[in-house]
């Protein structure tokens, strides 16, 4: 049994469907329920409850040691602050107590689990609507977050838009925090990866080839405006100063060079074509590449929305992608 600090600010009722419903603080992590609270919801005594709790665990249903937190609580008797240890009820052992309580609320909450619970097998699902709710203008937000680092007129299509937006889904990310100097980057990869202007343009050139002949692409691909373009981004990429390099991970030199080669337009044609492809040759060749993350889509959409960027917002398209190189890494090491 685990012993923590109660949280606070905790309402529970039961809804008309008889539906537990639950209203929590922000940082509330995990349903866990007084002896008390249990009996509101059911509307019986906590001597009911504490019988059901018993035979509970002497049928084997569920073990204590499982189930029951002992957590402290601090309460104001008077004029004394006194510490109390409470037990504490999760999830399971509320549900098995709400299927043996005879009560008319315990009828209405088996009859709303049985029917949910019917659901999810017939439909495959079951949909939180109120959840769903909630969390449509944190959606839209996010969304439009992404859109507002576009100019006016910016031609990207939904789709791609939404296929961005949903590498973040897991952590409703929101742009606000590049303004706020919030975001912070976890994962980022320090080790030695050379390339230099050499390597760079024969990869290019395997690019080329390949695409000249599925008719994909011209001469004119991948071809320098000027000579010397791409071994300058290179240079930028790579560089040091003072002894210590200017980009020091992997993440944020794959970024730079993705973000240089689409917007310096080193090349006559494939500018965007060639920054993907220079952005995807760099992580393999440094292996820290989550391929299952990183789709096609993905990529793309990153990739439109740093050429139709204006170039004011750099640091934050750069931000963009090492977040979303973040997400790929975690991914990557969850799985």
């Amino acid at each position: 049994m685990k012993k923590q600090e109660a949280k606070k600010d905790v309402v529970i009722y039961q809804a008309k469907s008889g539906a537990i419903e639950l209203a929590v603080n922000t940082k509330q992590e995990t349903f866990l329920l007084t002896q008390q609270q249990v009996a509101q919801i059911f509307d019986v005594q906590k001597a009911a409850i504490s019988k059901h709790v018993k035979n509970i665990f002497d049928s084997g249903e569920l073990e204590k040691r499982a189930t029951v937190s002992i957590l402290e609580t601090v309460q104001t008797e008077g004029k004394r602050t006194i510490n109390r240890q409470v037990e504490f009820y999760n999830l399971d052992l509320v549900l098995s107590i709400g299927y043996r309580v005879n009560s008319v609320k315990a009828t209405k909450f088996r009859q709303w689990a049985t029917k949910t619970l019917r659901a999810h097998i017939v439909d495959g699902y079951t949909i939180n609507k109120s959840r769903v709710a909630q969390n449509y203008d944190a959606f839209m937000k996010t969304v439009a977050d992404v859109r507002a680092l576009l100019p006016k007129g910016a031609n990207i299509d939904n789709e791609s838009i939404l296929e961005l937006v949903t590498l973040f889904a897991d952590t409703w990310l929101s742009l606000d925090a590049y303004d706020k100097d919030a975001l912070t980057i976890r994962g980022a990869t320090k080790k030695s990866v050379k390339i230099t202007a050499e390597t760079f343009s024969k990869a290019l050139g395997v690019l080329k080839e390949s695409l000249i002949q599925k008719g994909e692409a011209t001469d004119l691909f991948a071809t320098e405006r000027e000579r010397g373009s791409a071994a300058g981004i290179i240079g930028n990429v790579m560089q040091s100063f003072g002894g210590n390099e200017v980009y020091p991970t992997v993440e944020e030199k794959a970024a730079h060079l993705l973000y240089f080669v689409i917007k310096n337009h080193p090349f006559l044609d494939g500018n965007k074509r060639s920054g993907a492809y220079a952005f995807v040759w760099f992580l393999a060749k440094a292996k820290v590449l989550d391929t299952t993350r990183m789709t096609p889509p993905a990529l793309t959409a990153i990739t439109l929305l740093i050429a139709e960027s204006d170039p004011k917002d750099k640091d934050k398209m750069v931000g963009l992608v090492l977040a979303m190189l973040a997400r790929a890494g975690k991914r990557k090491r969850s799985a």
